[in-house]
């Protein structure tokens, strides 16, 4: 808004922002987010907490919401900043569309899973009664702020898990970047998604592969931000691997879970005849190669069942199962 713009730009009041942190993050950077507000004469609260899986909860919106109350922030050209992984990024999305009803907030993702997911689309959300997401709403941010360099400093299972997402993308919809992790994917685990000049052979791999699932991912959401169509690509590898994930915590991550997800869809697509048996081991292959699991004993056929059987319930009673008819088309 031009006008909010205007206001917030030459107003007297100094700027003012509130940011909610990651304490691994906060460790690694929070002096240079401080120096940075220092630097530019803002003044600043920042909130650091343990946002993972099993923290992921309406308690930890209450301990946000209650220093965003103490703190007294203008909801309309104040946005909170919500800087950490997928998990930080749901928790503070959530916090922030609940305080007057709706405050701005911005995502700054440091974790590659967060980066090319949840930087991009409009859903926030806790855990609640052994359920993942269970609460939750649909308020996009204001803006996502994107740097691979956050990613540089995260451990090599973590690089493996953001790739789970990517390749869920191009299974779906892109054989161009199925190929690009077929032929990159170690170098992307090494270099830790990094661009470097003299990476002969590889070009800038890294920026490729992001563009592409952050891209692809944004075509298939855009059109229907508030779910109201059910049958989603980006489902593909989330129809068992919530209650798997939430079943074995915290042995496996996020993107683990979906790739066991995605590995025994293939299974499934390849049984049903819609991929030939090249094509499935193609896709595993590619799987290993990105150092994906692609079975874990939690994973039994009574949980995938009862997955399934809630699924079913949530799908207004239709089987919607996204599956690959071949590489990058579903």
């Amino acid at each position: 808004d031009p006008q909010q713009l205007e206001l917030a730009t030459s107003s007297k009041r100094k700027l003012r922002r509130f940011i909610v942190i990651d304490e691994v993050v906060d460790e690694l950077y929070g002096s240079q987010v401080r120096e940075y507000f220092k630097q530019n004469n803002v003044q600043h609260q920042i909130l650091a907490l343990p946002t993972t899986e099993e923290t992921k909860s309406m308690d930890l919106v209450l301990t946000i919401l209650q220093e965003v109350q103490k703190f007294s922030i203008d909801r309309r050209t104040e946005p909170i900043i919500a800087i950490g992984g997928g998990v930080c990024l749901d928790i503070v999305g959530l916090a922030a569309s609940l305080y007057r009803r709706r405050t701005p907030y911005i995502r700054v993702p440091t974790t590659l899973l967060s980066y090319v997911d949840a930087s991009v689309g409009a859903k926030n959300g806790v855990n609640f009664l052994q359920c993942k997401n269970k609460l939750g709403g649909y308020t996009p941010p204001v803006a996502s702020f994107l740097d691979r360099s956050f990613i540089q400093s995260i451990p090599r299972r973590h690089i493996s898990n953001g790739l789970g997402e990517i390749l869920k993308m191009a299974l779906m919809k892109h054989k161009g970047l199925f190929d690009l992790l077929k032929r990159h994917g170690k170098y992307l685990l090494d270099t830790k998604f990094q661009s470097y000049s003299s990476s002969a052979g590889h070009g800038d791999a890294a920026l490729q592969t992001t563009r592409i699932a952050i891209e692809t991912m944004l075509e298939e959401l855009a059109p229907n931000l508030w779910e109201d169509d059910l049958d989603r690509l980006v489902d593909f590898g989330h129809l068992i691997s919530p209650e798997l994930e939430m079943r074995v915590l915290p042995s496996l991550m996020h993107g683990e879970a979906v790739n066991i997800d995605m590995a025994f869809m293939t299974y499934v697509a390849y049984t049903r005849g819609l991929i030939t048996a090249e094509e499935k081991e193609q896709i595993i292959q590619c799987m290993r190669g990105l150092e994906l699991p692609v079975w874990h004993r939690g994973c039994s056929l009574s949980l995938i069942k009862r997955a399934l059987m809630e699924r079913l319930k949530h799908s207004g009673g239709q089987t919607r199962m996204p599956l690959p008819i071949g590489l990058g088309v579903a």
